[in-house]
């Protein structure tokens, strides 16, 4: 099941780049068995290219490394603090794509502009608020993970399955790692139409509830019924 584990890991991994969500070595996804309590994520500073399944570096839900010899993401914090606040999700992606961190930079969410949005993210995309010096100046990463939990306290993480880290980038997720890094590029395709539909409309407007409800709906859910 580990193996397993990593291979995906590292599927997702190279999703990333076949989207272009990632340049050089920016960017990670993990996955996460529940059952052993034991994450896989990309190791820092590796290129993409040179990654093999053992390269997956393996830690428990505390961050001590229990299989690989290289060091982890330099995110790992995040992610396993992510894990343990959202307990419905088995992958966490991170990646620094251009037009969902431009939004992040301008500390602006995603509002649900239309039905392409509404089919994957119910509601707005959110971002969250600054961190403080002092959260910054200490356990950086752990506090971003932090900062994203605090936005999630009213919101469903399966049903906004990512969120803009304020002057940072984009962080997804999904029910296993394969399905995190399909909404890392969901995210960045929508955060492109927003961009362009607000350039072309200053004056723009979300979609109704009805219209995102019966969008969001036919494909999540009891009564879901897009595709087979």
């Amino acid at each position: 099941m580990l193996h397993q584990l990593k291979e995906q890991v590292l599927e997702a991994n190279l999703d990333l780049v076949r989207q272009g969500l990632v340049v050089f070595t920016f960017g990670n996804a993990s996955g996460i068995d529940r059952d052993e309590g034991l994450v896989a994520i990309k190791p820092s500073g590796v290129p993409y290219e040179k990654l093999q399944p053992e390269d997956m570096v393996v830690t428990d839900l505390d961050g001590k490394i229990v299989e690989g010899s290289l060091k982890p993401s330099s995110d790992l914090a995040t992610h396993l603090l992510l894990y343990k606040e959202f307990l419905s999700i088995g992958g966490v992606t991170h990646t620094h794509s251009e037009f969902a961190t431009a939004w992040a930079q301008a500390r602006m969410p995603i509002p649900p502009l239309g039905t392409t949005h509404a089919d994957y993210f119910y509601g707005e995309i959110p971002v969250t608020d600054d961190l403080t010096d002092e959260e910054i100046n200490g356990d950086y990463v752990l506090n971003t993970g932090v900062a994203i939990a605090r936005r999630f306290r009213q919101l469903d993480p399966l049903a906004v399955p990512g969120v803009l880290v304020a002057g940072h980038a984009p962080f997804t997720w999904g029910k296993n790692v394969l399905d995190a890094a399909h909404n890392a590029a969901l995210l960045e395709t929508v955060a492109r139409m927003a961009f362009y539909t607000v350039s072309i409309n200053a004056d723009y407007r979300t979609i109704s509830q009805a219209l995102q409800d019966r969008h969001y709906f036919r494909k999540h859910g009891a009564k879901a019924t897009y595709g087979q």
